[in-house]
């Protein structure tokens, strides 16, 4: 229904016009139509205002700011709970409130649970009853210990708030993360006595059912923190289920659950930007290192049989392949043909196991060399290698391809709207065992092998020693060199979860693996002059990539 404030009158005929002149001026002094979002902590609460003040959930999130007093706005439904406990109402049930105000008495014996179904008004679920889906349990301690005087009996106070979809009760961090919302907008409040109750030392329990949530949203109990005028965590803790979470907290005061994206989509956008700029970077350096790879093999005879230079270009090769994907793969619309995003699905997976495998064999050569050294011939190497390489990849991708787990992945938002779409896996667990689970094993592998170089290389005689001046930071160099070959920038992945700056470091440092395999090349076999006279532990190491297995 259309507010009649706001309807348009028809034009008035023009002949009319003259006659306006006459008129005398309207009175400047005349009360125009009242703003209920905008007042100063006017706390009536009966039927008529609560009605009319609902209406701001609404409105504040489409006028103007300055047409809103939203701190206000809080304190007055903030405050409307003491006035529930302070007046003799048992209940109350109004399509943005439902409340429940009960006597307790403080020598109970049992925890009491209470019903917070959205549709309803809370009501108290007895010993037998099946338990709502929504629902808070509160612990027989706080109606006795935890009040002062001999009172037999305390008023408590239950309500369940619609926010609606404004800027009420949403606080500058959730206005600021795109994406971000009070779940169902929903909140509970909770209060005993008119009492500040804090430090529990047993917890409230809040039950909030849910849809399963897409799983790039993250759920996070928090409650309103009236001195800082936005949500917070502190004191909650957060049990996630795939419909349903409960908040346990250790004292009383509005609760809700945030639904936040693990990733707000302006960092979402700036990653991904760092991604496409460090591919691009490294598509760069990886080519350069195959012309460099080809004109040495020109030049230098012993280059056409060796097999470590073979080994690198490869796994740059892989590397290129799979950066050169990605960006297709990103800048491109997934819609069109089913067969079409398929294909680039199994493209790109191909080509980022095959960049694992590759990794996993820089290891296993490096254990050779350095580690093995005696019993390291093998019959036509590089040519084994290279069935590895690339035919195990191949076989691992036929089989996801046969079990139809290609497809388009969609990433939705809470309101269940698609942000992001992307031709990738449509079937988890094939993503899990042939992507993560493939990667952990060539991961692990290179760490391992990766350890006993270094620590073969600081135990060098030369190195204990300190016979050369600067042969430790040689030694470290080393190891840094190394560990870009067996991929150790892809084990940031694991600091992920520690938070954004871990997020960020992850995507700049694996992003720019080719240029570091670049910089590994060139200090290899471009080596100064002087390190390769050099007799020291850590130039001999380096130079035993350079021995043949013929």
């Amino acid at each position: 229904m259309t507010d009649a404030a706001t309807t348009s009158p028809s034009p008035l005929p023009l002949c009319y016009l003259p006659c306006l002149t006459l008129l005398p001026p309207l009175d400047e002094t005349t009360e125009g139509p009242r703003n209920v979002c905008q007042f100063k902590d006017a706390h009536v609460y009966d039927h008529f205002d609560l009605t009319d003040i609902s209406k701001c959930f609404t409105k504040c999130g489409q006028l103007e700011d300055s047409a809103c007093d939203v701190g206000s706005l809080q304190r007055y439904w903030l405050n409307y709970e003491s006035y529930l406990l302070e007046n003799s109402m048992e209940t109350v049930d109004m399509p943005f409130v439902k409340a429940l105000i009960q006597n307790i008495s403080t020598d109970i014996s049992e925890d009491l649970q209470f019903s917070l179904t959205p549709s309803q008004i809370p009501r108290q679920v007895m010993q037998g009853e099946d338990q709502p889906t929504d629902r808070v349990r509160l612990p027989k301690s706080l109606f006795g210990a935890l009040l002062p005087g001999n009172r037999s009996a305390v008023r408590l106070a239950i309500t369940v708030l619609n926010i609606g979809t404004g800027n009420v009760f949403k606080g500058p961090k959730l206005l600021q993360d795109n994406g971000s919302s009070v779940l169902n907008n929903r909140m509970v409040g909770l209060s005993v006595g008119q009492m500040h109750t804090t430090g529990l030392s047993e917890l409230v329990e809040i039950t909030f059912s849910h849809q399963r949530q897409p799983s790039n949203m993250i759920l996070t109990c928090v409650f309103w923190d009236v001195v800082k005028g936005d949500w917070d965590s502190q004191g909650c803790s957060t049990e996630l289920g795939d419909e349903r979470t409960i908040c346990r907290c250790d004292h009383l005061t509005f609760f809700a659950l945030l639904l936040r994206p693990i990733l707000d989509q302006a960092t979402a956008q700036t990653l991904t930007r760092i991604s496409q700029a460090g591919c691009g970077v490294s598509m760069i350096f990886l080519a350069f290192t195959m012309v460099l790879y080809v004109a040495l093999r020109l030049s230098l005879q012993r280059f056409k049989s060796e097999d470590a230079p073979k080994i690198h270009i490869a796994l740059s090769s892989s590397l290129f392949l799979l950066n050169l994907t990605f960006l297709i793969n990103v800048g491109s619309s997934p819609q069109g043909s089913p067969a079409s995003c398929w294909a680039r699905a199994a493209i790109f997976h191909y080509f980022l196991l095959c960049v694992f495998t590759w990794m996993g064999l820089e290891a296993f050569h490096l254990y050779l060399l350095a580690i093995r050294v005696f019993n390291t011939y093998f019959g036509h190497y590089f040519l084994k290698l290279s069935l590895l390489g690339w035919g195990l990849p191949a076989l691992v991708v036929i089989g996801v391809g046969s079990s139809n787990s290609y497809g388009i992945l969609s990433i939705r938002n809470q309101e269940n709207r698609t942000s992001l779409e992307l031709c990738w896996f449509q079937k988890e667990p094939a993503l899990y065992a042939t992507v993560h689970g493939y990667f952990l094993v060539s991961f692990l592998f290179g760490a391992v092998v990766l350890a006993l170089v270094a620590w073969k290389i600081f135990t060098l005689p030369s190195v204990t020693a300190g016979k050369e001046q600067g042969q430790t930071w040689k030694s470290v160099f080393t190891i840094l060199g190394l560990s870009s070959l067996v991929g150790m920038t892809w084990g940031l992945a694991v600091l992920t979860p520690l938070g954004l700056s871990t997020i960020y470091i992850f995507t700049l440092f694996n992003s720019l693996q080719g240029v570091f395999i670049f910089c590994w090349f060139i200090t290899l076999y471009f080596p100064r002059q002087s390190t390769t006279a050099s007799s020291s532990g850590t130039a001999r190491l380096d130079q035993v990539h350079s021995v043949s297995q013929e």
